[in-house]
């Protein structure tokens, strides 16, 4: 019996979204970048190339980027930059197919709980104003707004909020991811796992230069 070819790394797509499917959490490597980048062309007016998430990955002391695979396949990604103390979450971004099914909150909650982790006692990031399910998002993990960086997404002409999170190294913000984490965890029993993703923010805005 002839057996059905493994498609290679690079040619795999998202599978279709089905009730019940709870995304594994993984570090992202080096063979994630097609398909992280192909999701970025679906998502991003000017998506990073995949050079860059290399260059990313190059640097694991002060980078931490995972995937969330279905079946083997990348469905949303996340990572941050952490320097003294701060960490500045970078992009995140789900496969069309599979927002608003609680992938960007169960990678945010895994990102976060990494680098407090790593160190970080306070946290950063910028959304597009009108973004409002985003920062919605954003401010359940403690995010609130600090400023307006002007025309900071060009390509889309609008302005960036600016939102941090303090005090992420203490007890009351550990409370407040194990509630995030019970939260996700009975959305997933009960099949009403709905809750809005980041889709297309932070985005290229946040690129390392």
């Amino acid at each position: 019996m002839l057996r059905a070819r493994r498609r290679p790394r690079d040619e795999r797509r998202p599978p279709v979204p089905r009730d019940g499917a709870v995304p594994d959490l993984v570090p992202m490597r080096r063979r994630h970048v097609a398909e992280v980048v192909a999701i970025e062309e679906q998502i991003f007016p000017r998506p990073w190339s995949a050079a860059l998430y290399l260059s990313e990955l190059a640097t694991p002391a002060t980078r931490a980027y995972l995937v969330a695979l279905v079946d083997d396949a990348v469905v949303g990604y996340t990572g941050a930059i952490l320097v003294a103390g701060e960490a500045h979450v970078t992009t995140v971004g789900v496969a069309p197919s599979w927002q608003r099914r609680g992938v960007g909150i169960r990678l945010l909650h895994r990102l976060v709980t990494e680098v407090r982790e790593r160190g970080a006692q306070a946290l950063t990031l910028e959304v597009r104003v009108s973004n409002l399910g985003a920062q919605e998002l954003y401010r359940e993990f403690g995010f609130v707004p600090a400023g307006i960086r002007r025309n900071y997404y060009p390509e889309v002409n609008e302005d960036g909020l600016v939102m941090w999170a303090y005090d992420v190294d203490d007890e009351r913000y550990a409370t407040r991811l194990d509630e995030i984490a019970a939260r996700i965890a009975r959305s997933a029993d009960h099949g009403t796992d709905r809750g809005a993703d980041p889709g297309t923010d932070p985005g290229p805005g946040s690129a390392p230069e």
